[in-house]
């Protein structure tokens, strides 16, 4: 390519102007580079609400990424419609040489990418697209015999041992902000103008686009240290909080690594471990992208789940009579946030407890949570269900009691979601149903009116949990 021609980037996973691969590698190469980005049907369409908080997120971060744009000189293009079409016909529109993206390792998008390549060609326009959502992807790490790696941990070494200061280099853009070009076509539509409404985003806290992620990512740093020491306890101001920034690239996964790596202590390496862990999920669904409807381990893919539709919906709706586990779905259900030590706890409960198919239980998370990310969310549910690669061994199945004890010990997280229970006391609101008559008026409430009774019972549930995949390994 010349500099005297004209790149197109498409934003996609990536809002924001600084530390973009794509956005780096066209203004290196092209005089003039158009931006854009497609609010595409085929993804909006399928959604099941009409306010739905990630959405409005990406609308917010993408006018904020429009009014960067502008501050630099260009413009963001913003189309409503299938990406697939809209895309390609914005390239010819505006004459440009190549168009630009970073990868999406989604199977659906790589199909999408693929059509638009072969369209994109079909008129004589280059298709290159860069890692950036990533710090390794695909075939990066592989074990020392050039296959996948199925197990976390030696996954987890290969990563550090290949780790150099290369893979965590910025990608800077404003060097070369004069080569943006300022197109008169762009506008950006309303949210009613796509069909949706405004939700309670501001009201949750939660502050879209670069400037909310750099925001949070501060705050974060102050708490870093401490990471490992308050991370499972959800009542505690533990995680990051910035996973949903993330999810759609209001920052950049190598600013956080850097951040991680560069600091001392057990905080910073624990936090790298799950940034490590999101790779390590990239990295499966990109091997194996039949774990999107399949279980990874092939001898679990037909187990016989029993689907109660009474107990799906008691799950769903956060009325399970375990406090900790209705608690996790309310936050859930009211806020589209779901602490990650929650999520493993819900997820067992739903799969082993009750004996719901761990794609039912998938499929719910995918439909609420802000942050919903295919690849984090298939790899953790199957993690859970003992379906998945480097999964939980199937007879270590959690215990919803013992669990709200120790992470949640004096329970004020049950209490924030669970009215129902806040006077209990710290021991009784664990097993509330253990209370004997008095105690239930004197907390004012009465297991099976104002809070239900258990839907199962654990130590019966695991017994039939275990027999359930005792089966399916043949060992029945």
């Amino acid at each position: 390519m010349t500099l005297e021609s004209a790149a197109l980037v498409w934003f996609r996973r990536d809002l924001r102007c600084d530390d973009h691969a794509a956005l780096h590698a066209a203004l290196r190469a092209h005089g003039r580079v158009y931006c854009a980005f497609v609010f595409d049907t085929a993804i909006l369409d399928k959604l099941p609400a009409r306010r739905d908080r990630r959405v409005e997120f990406i609308w917010t971060s993408v006018r904020e990424l429009a009014a960067g744009l502008r501050a630099w000189g260009g413009d963001l293009i913003v189309l409503h419609g299938l990406a697939a079409v809209e895309l390609p016909t914005l390239a010819v529109r505006l004459g440009v040489a190549a168009v630009y993206a970073n990868h999406d390792y989604e199977p659906q998008a790589v199909a999408r990418d693929r059509e638009v390549e072969r369209t994109l060609a079909g008129r004589g326009i280059a298709f290159h697209t860069r890692k950036d959502q990533v710090i390794f992807e695909k075939d990066e790490v592989l074990t020392r015999s050039g296959t996948p790696f199925s197990v976390f941990t030696p996954y987890k070494n290969a990563w550090l041992a290949r780790l150099e200061p290369f893979f965590l280099k910025r990608y800077p853009t404003e060097s070369w902000r004069s080569r943006l070009a300022r197109p008169r076509e762009a506008r950006l539509p309303a949210l009613s103008e796509l069909g949706f409404e405004s939700t309670d985003l501001s009201a949750l806290g939660i502050v879209p686009g670069a400037a909310g992620a750099c925001r949070q990512f501060e705050e974060f740093k102050t708490r870093l240290h401490q990471y490992h020491e308050r991370r499972d306890f959800p009542a505690m101001k533990g995680p990051s909080y910035l996973s949903v920034h993330l999810r759609f690239g209001t920052i950049s996964v190598r600013e956080l690594a850097r951040a991680a790596v560069a600091a001392p202590g057990p905080g910073p390496a624990a936090w790298l471990n799950e940034l490590i862990w999101r790779d390590f999920y990239f990295m499966i669904l990109h091997h194996y992208p039949r774990v999107v409807e399949h279980a990874f381990r092939l001898e679990f893919d037909g187990l016989p789940f029993e689907n109660n539709e009474r107990f799906y919906a008691a799950w769903c709706e956060g009325r399970t009579g375990y406090p900790l586990v209705d608690a996790a779905m309310r936050q859930l259900n009211q806020t589209g946030y779901l602490h990650n030590r929650l999520r493993m706890v819900a997820a067992s409960f739903l799969v082993k407890d009750l004996l719901v198919d761990w794609r039912r239980g998938e499929r719910y998370f995918a439909d609420h949570l802000n942050d919903f990310d295919l690849a984090a969310n298939n790899g953790g549910w199957q993690w859970a269900a003992s379906t998945g690669c480097d999964a939980q061994p199937y007879f270590r199945i959690f215990n919803p009691v013992t669990q709200s004890q120790r992470f949640d010990p004096d329970g004020r997280f049950i209490r924030r979601y669970v009215g129902e229970l806040a006077r209990c006391d710290s021991q009784s609101i664990h097993a509330p149903w253990l209370m004997s008559g008095e105690q239930q008026r004197a907390a004012g409430v009465i297991i099976g009116k104002d809070y239900p009774a258990p839907v199962v019972d654990h130590a019966a549930a695991r017994l039939r949990a275990l027999a359930l995949y005792k089966g399916a390994r043949g060992e029945g």
